[in-house]
């Protein structure tokens, strides 16, 4: 009787050469099709703007928190657009509106629903545990306009919470990436479950800590220069890290086909 062997990932050893080259070639994918690039990257420079306008417009930090909670809901399915364009012209194929658009409207039938939940409890415990700290160091603040009386932050409490919550942050945005890094262009690539996926992103990063998380770093500093010109930098960087993110993927991780026997 023949049996088929499920395909299963192999975590690679990551080089610091993959991290370049993942940026050289998403950089490629962009020049190639600038297009799907700006069309993506319009949602989260539109998400910016509304938390932008939520805090100044309000005037309350609390109005941030709807605002933004469609970054994570929304995000890994953007995301999918920029790694399905990669994807594409890694093979060969076609770039068409339909069937990209179509491949990011079946995601909600795959794993990458179960993905976003799982980022948005990590967004939401962490504004919970941001107001807990805030509170725990600047509770007699707490009536205190923080946006229009921002000296309470250069009291020594409240450059101890910042310290403190920096540190605690750092920690939480460590692991989202671990869980994520590889997990998202998995799931949109493969036939596999969140778990699964959300273990081999983390073996990747515990096989290769020192590159890996210096992507991460490289993410996160690009990113922050790209948002300080009115999120107007987003256009350019985030089409190039989303084809970055699928290289690095494709350099991290390789598969053993089925196999018949």
């Amino acid at each position: 009787m023949t049996q088929t062997k499920p395909d299963r990932p192999e975590i690679l050893h990551a080089e610091w050469g993959d991290i370049t080259a993942s940026l050289r070639a998403g950089l490629r994918d962009f020049a190639t099709a600038p297009a799907y690039g700006l069309f993506f990257a319009a949602f989260y420079v539109a998400g910016g703007w509304l938390v932008t306008w939520a805090l100044m417009a309000k005037g309350q930090l609390w109005w941030t928190l709807p605002a933004s909670a469609g970054f994570p809901i929304l995000g890994p399915f953007v995301a999918c657009g920029l790694y399905e364009v990669s994807r594409r012209l890694e093979q060969g194929l076609p770039l068409r509106w339909n069937e990209i658009l179509g491949v990011i409207l079946r995601q909600k039938d795959r794993q990458i629903p179960s993905m976003a939940a799982v980022i948005v409890i990590f967004f939401l415990f962490w504004n919970f545990l941001s107001h807990m700290i805030f509170a725990l160091f600047l509770g007699h603040a707490t009536l205190t306009n923080v946006t229009s009386s921002l000296a309470v932050f250069l009291t020594p409490e409240g450059l101890t919470m910042l310290a403190f919550g920096t540190a605690v942050g750092a920690v939480f945005a460590g692991v989202l990436f671990a869980i994520t890094v590889v997990s998202l262009p998995m799931l949109m690539d493969r036939e596999v479950d969140f778990v699964t996926a959300m273990i081999t992103s983390f073996g990747v990063v515990r096989q290769s800590p020192v590159v890996m998380l210096a992507w991460g770093a490289v993410i996160g500093a690009l990113l922050f220069v790209a948002m300080l010109p009115g999120f107007l930098g987003l256009f350019a960087v985030l089409p190039v890290l989303g084809h970055a993110s699928w290289h690095v993927y494709r350099r991290v991780v390789a598969w053993e086909e089925p196999s018949q026997g």
